[in-house]
């Protein structure tokens, strides 16, 4: 959480933090100026200080709505300093000098936020070969925001579990219009009687999305038959809806605007399901109900993983944990922390690396899954969980986990 910055930093030995960039699509900025509709700033982090704003004046209305002391970058008169100095660069570093001097930073500053990679390259390398007094700082793991961000308090959670809400209602309304269609030859139809294809679908679905206030940055996965079974295939648009055959639907949204996302996934088979279908369904709700149970504070994440391994493994099913390279049954992990990115901390890989610990306001999914290609099918169930203040399991998503979808 935001009060963890100070912490944080000193974890880094950091004199100083700079967020920059624009703030849609841009979590770290998003963070730091509580989602404020800004096109280009600064944000400035002491330690042991309130964190400042600096914004150029056409912005200056919405830079106050943050809350945060603010600082007109006209002042600087960079337009002048590129003219001065004939070369973008050089006046680029004047202009953090005269920032750095104007707010007294010095030391060890570490730098955050979403930029071209090459371009930033230079800027920081140019910034640390120039700027006398100034360490240049950056997070090759989990960045500093990140860290923070990890943890959310019961705000964050709010506007999950509502964003959350609103994707159930779009889950709700594609249900209502797939039963809205006949069948004919074993397919879903069109009054007309020509067939309703996936791509179809995609288009209505993204029309309720921004009908609930959402926004949808990452596109959905819609999937039918073998595309069911490679988990991130978003679904081929010419597939036909045939009955039988399951459907991955996997939907993330976020809030308009660039802030919090839901991620919930629903498998569904039309008028009913292969014996094979409805046993391997059976099991991956039965590890997911498990799992829900299980979250405990404390409890290194990756725990969860090797049990969802060894669940699927005694029951016959390929895993991640005997082959990383399987792309048949349990090939990912079960779930990652959500928030204003669609994938964050907590992780849950079976890794070395991952020293993650569930922490009380962790928000992250819940989703396991099996996947065969090769047979024509792939499960997956996603909820969104909270770990509250108190340490208890919240469920954040409401929609009933029925596999078959009657049609007329």
């Amino acid at each position: 959480m935001k009060h963890d910055l100070d912490h944080l930093m000193r974890e880094r030995d950091l004199d100083a933090a700079l967020f920059a960039g624009p703030v849609h699509g841009n979590p770290a900025m998003y963070y730091m100026t509580n989602g404020a509709g800004l096109t280009k700033a600064f944000v400035v982090k002491k330690w042991g200080e309130e964190p400042v704003l600096l914004c150029w004046p056409m912005e200056r209305e919405e830079a106050a709505a943050t809350g945060l002391r603010v600082v007109n970058l006209a002042q600087y008169e960079f337009t002048k300093l590129v003219r001065e100095t004939g070369d973008r660069l050089q006046a680029t570093v004047e202009l953090y000098r005269r920032m750095f001097n104007d707010l007294n930073v010095s030391g060890r500053v570490g730098f955050y936020g979403l930029a071209d990679q090459g371009r930033t390259w230079v800027l920081l390398n140019a910034l640390n070969e120039r700027l006398d007094g100034i360490e240049v700082y950056g997070d090759f793991d989990v960045t500093l925001a990140a860290e923070a961000r990890a943890t959310k308090d019961a705000q964050e959670a709010r506007r999950i579990r509502e964003a959350g809400k609103r994707t159930c209602d779009v889950i709700g309304q594609t249900v209502e219009f797939l039963q809205s269609h006949g069948v004919k030859d074993g397919a879903l139809v069109h009054q007309d009687g020509t067939p309703l294809t996936i791509g179809q679908v995609h288009e209505q679905i993204g029309r309720w999305i921004a009908a609930q206030g959402l926004e949808d940055p990452e596109g959905i996965i819609f999937a039918i038959g073998r595309d069911a079974g490679i988990p991130h295939s978003k679904g081929s648009p010419g597939d036909l809806l045939e009955l039988g055959k399951t459907i991955v639907f996997d939907i993330f949204p976020r809030e308009a605007g660039g802030g919090y996302f839901a991620d919930v996934t629903r498998t569904f088979c039309l008028g009913h399901a292969p014996e094979e279908v409805e046993k391997a369904y059976e099991q991956v709700l039965e590890i997911q109900l498990k799992m829900l149970d299980a979250y405990e504070v404390g409890t290194p994440t990756k725990e969860y993983q090797r049990k969802t391994c060894e669940f699927f493994a005694e029951r016959g099913h390929p895993t991640v944990a005997e082959d990383p390279q399987t792309e048949s049954g349990y090939v990912h992990t079960l779930g990652h922390g959500l928030g204003l990115d669609i994938h964050e901390e907590p992780r849950f890989s079976d890794t070395p690396t991952n020293e993650d610990v569930l922490q009380a306001g962790h928000v992250f999914t819940c989703e396991p899954g099996l996947y065969y290609p090769d047979r024509g099918f792939g499960i997956r169930i996603e909820d969104d969980v909270w770990i509250t203040p108190e340490g208890e399991v919240e469920n954040l998503t409401e929609f009933p986990k029925e596999l078959v979808i009657e049609v007329k």
